[in-house]
């Protein structure tokens, strides 16, 4: 896909399910698809897809959310599993390419790739010559949790490896709500989802992008709220997805999606009825 100059590669991981305490498991299409067994107990889990974003305009290669990593760290199971190695190696690109990471939010579906455990249980930086932009308040907000011990439903924070990030000074920490990362690619803080929670919109040349996190997580968060219970400020979040669907629709804007299974990006329309429908891009 295409914006202006950009380039844009949507690096799936795979297919996983996420338990209410926040367990994810591989699974794989056919489970997704096959029809479900009758049964009184009701599922705790929710199918999801894990897909960063790879921007190229041929001098950068910029990194929208790491992933899980599995299979990045040496001792890990999950050998079989797609993961940032191997989705760079199809574009002819090493984590050694990539020029900047930004990191929607600290949730470690969003985040564990960042970094890995190497043969010597050192823990490294999985993109070696990036920095890694957060916001600020996410990363204080994500330390409270943490100190605190503070469950959340869905995937939560694990820092014991961004840490890492952190004393090296990999980590930027942004203040502004709207920092322009590189000419046509500007980072917006939307809050809601994670205080820090921030969206990347990407413009060139007429055509625009937004990459939405986990404020819109896939096509299915169009017409309706399902993130009550998963974001810390449902009111600020849903301000935020009207407002952006609102200018996405407007701009002809591609719609990025993290977590879908199936419609990963599109474009806006609207029916008779005001819905939006989105029109699939491949």
């Amino acid at each position: 896909m295409n914006v202006g100059r950009f380039e844009i590669e949507q690096l799936s991981e795979g297919i996983f399910e996420i338990f209410e305490d926040g367990v994810i498991q591989k699974t794989s299409s056919s489970e997704i698809t096959a029809p479900k067994q009758e049964t009184s107990i009701k599922s705790s889990s929710t199918p999801i897809g894990i897909n960063p974003i790879l921007i190229r305009d041929g001098k950068h290669n910029v990194l929208l959310d790491t992933g899980l990593g599995w299979g990045l760290d040496h001792k890990s199971r999950y050998t079989d599993t797609s993961n940032l190695l191997t989705n760079l190696d199809i574009f002819g690109l090493n984590p050694a390419d990539i020029t900047h990471v930004v990191l929607s939010h600290l949730h470690f579906d969003h985040s564990a790739g960042s970094t890995f455990v190497d043969h010597t249980a050192s823990t490294q930086p999985t993109m070696p010559y990036a920095n890694y932009f957060v916001q600020k308040k996410e990363w204080y907000f994500a330390l409270e949790q943490m100190n605190e011990n503070i469950k959340t439903p869905g995937a939560g924070y694990n820092l014991d490896e961004m840490y890492k990030l952190a004393g090296d000074d990999k980590l930027v920490m942004l203040t502004d709500t709207s920092f322009e990362l590189l000419p046509g690619i500007e980072l917006i803080r939307t809050g809601g989802h994670t205080p820090g929670h921030q969206i990347v919109k990407i413009q060139d040349s007429g055509d625009t992008a937004y990459f939405l996190g986990d404020l819109i997580p896939s096509e299915h968060h169009l017409n309706h709220y399902a993130m009550r219970q998963l974001d810390i400020d449902p009111v600020q979040s849903k301000k935020a997805k009207t407002l952006i669907l609102r200018q996405a629709l407007k701009e002809k804007a591609l719609l990025l999606f993290y977590h879908s299974i199936h419609a990963k990006a599109g474009k806006l329309e609207q029916d008779k009825d005001k819905k939006f429908i989105l029109r699939e891009i491949q």
